[in-house]
């Protein structure tokens, strides 16, 4: 029986990454694995490390919808972009397929793309990428993740640790700021008015 070249293999509270480097995965590929494995999350990295994840436990989808629930309600009102959950998948410009917990991006990115892409990981980034940590991740692993996000177009990232009530601000140019325990955060200038109630979900 045929096997994968598996050289890398983590297994921790619900995840596993594979190495599927010398497989040659195509995107289209990937799009059917993803369609067809519905019932579990997947990302690709760009040095083709297929990273699977099992379902979140309930207490982080309640945090991931209610800050998706805030952005989706700003981004009605505002009306310059489109905000999307953590099912959206974006092939960014290094080629690692990635969904973050929410992100948003601007109205005329989106029109842009066309209608037969969307429905698949469209070759695009956000403006606004929101990561949540869970107790399948490690700090190191989602710095990382906020990282590429920015080197990939992103001009504004969280990465929410309601564990230590820690935020971590990225933007492009500078090192990531570090906010204990904050009451709110801001989403100025990239998201104009838009303010997350952290302790929402602290």
């Amino acid at each position: 029986m045929a096997r994968l070249p598996l050289t890398k293999e983590k297994v921790a509270a619900g995840r596993l990454v594979l190495n599927l480097k010398s497989v040659g995965l195509s995107p289209e590929q990937f799009f059917r694995l993803c369609s067809d494995n519905r019932e579990i999350s997947m990302e690709l990295t760009a040095q083709k490390e297929l990273v699977i994840m099992a379902p979140a436990g309930i207490e982080s989808g309640w945090r991931e919808t209610k800050i998706i629930y805030r952005l989706a309600d700003w981004a009605l009102k505002d009306g310059t972009g489109v905000a999307l959950g953590s099912n959206a998948g974006y092939t960014l410009p290094n080629g690692a397929v990635r969904a973050p917990d929410a992100s948003w991006m601007p109205r005329k990115r989106w029109d842009a793309i066309p209608k037969a892409e969307r429905e698949k990981f469209a070759r695009t980034y956000p403006d606004f990428a929101v990561e949540l940590m869970s107790p399948s991740d490690t700090l190191a692993e989602l710095h990382e993740k906020m990282a590429e996000y920015i080197a990939n177009g992103v001009q504004l990232g969280w990465l929410i640790d309601s564990y230590e009530k820690h935020v971590y601000i990225y933007r492009p140019g500078q090192q990531f700021e570090t906010l204990e325990n904050p009451t709110t955060i801001s989403g100025d200038p990239v998201l104009p008015g838009f303010v997350f109630n952290v302790t929402e979900i602290w």
